[in-house]
């Protein structure tokens, strides 16, 4: 993989179109704020990717959680459909 692209802000407000096209092909532009990195723009389908693999991780974590506490035999468990409606409840 090649290095990332670093663009300043002025610079992307002046071209925000190119700064997407190198995201198009695989490079990671990032935008600095006077000197700090403080963004990058990637392509959608790898922000999709990206998206999917957290979600993944979150289920595969709460999976685990719901497993650990029925083992254990915990006081109060729930079962997973319980505990994945509470999350969603806690997002909304």
């Amino acid at each position: 993989m090649s290095e990332p692209v670093i663009e300043s802000m002025a610079e992307v407000r002046g071209h925000l179109a190119d700064g997407i096209d190198p995201a198009r092909r695989e490079e990671t532009p990032t935008i600095t704020r006077r000197g700090k990195q403080e963004a990058v723009v990637i392509d959608i389908e790898e922000y999709q990717r990206l998206r999917r693999i957290a979600e993944d991780a979150e289920e595969s974590w709460r999976n685990r959680l719901a497993d650990e506490a029925e083992s254990e035999g915990m006081e109060g468990a729930v079962s997973l459909e319980e505990m994945a409606a509470m999350l969603r409840t806690d997002r909304d």
